[in-house]
């Protein structure tokens, strides 16, 4: 479970190098809406787009579960400013990890609010 620890931190400190040293050269990112990364590289090439980007980001672990030794689920919200306002995303994350600890895998599912009824006019 120190792979995750690293990843998270690199993330939240954007170091790319930090990073790539958690990820298996053949990892696997499959995105909420099934937008797939193969490649450690292109992983950290396309997050090193996009946290970058995001205004005022923050990234909060709340609850890490190892699932057996190959995997484990990661409860966390990612804050940013949207329009102004600071939003959270809260998110699922299944890691699989391969056999010498590296992140072989990540799916990443989204929690979402329920939707607002139309207003009536």
């Amino acid at each position: 479970m120190r792979v995750l620890d690293q990843y998270f931190e690199a993330l939240r400190s954007q170091d790319w190098k930090s990073l790539a040293l958690c990820l298996a050269e053949d990892v696997q990112r499959t995105g909420p809406y099934l937008d797939v990364v193969r490649g450690k590289r292109a992983y950290v090439e396309f997050l090193s787009r996009v946290i970058p980007a995001l205004q005022d980001y923050e990234l909060r672990v709340r609850r890490v579960r190892k699932v057996d030794s190959a995997s484990a689920v990661v409860e966390l919200s990612e804050i940013v400013a949207v329009g102004g306002a600071r939003t959270e995303f809260p998110e699922v994350l299944l890691f699989e990890f391969d056999e010498a600890g590296a992140i072989l895998g990540i799916d990443i599912y989204i929690k979402q609010p329920p939707a607002r009824p139309a207003a009536r006019g």
